[in-house]
């Protein structure tokens, strides 16, 4: 998931470089939403591997 969402910036980046606004405007949405996809499933991974350690 991190890796698409770095992907999408590069993109975005040569995008803007080249001029193409809107497509560097829409592969940075793109490159945000994967983002913090990736940040909510990395939390709810990391708490539940810390809950399965303690054994609760």
């Amino acid at each position: 998931m991190l890796y698409y969402a770095l992907v999408a910036l590069v993109i975005a980046i040569i995008a803007g470089l080249l001029g193409f606004g809107a497509i560097a405007f829409a592969a940075a949405g793109i490159a945000k939403i994967l983002f913090f996809i990736f940040l909510v499933i990395f939390v709810v991974t990391l708490a539940g591997h810390l809950l399965r350690r303690t054994g609760a």
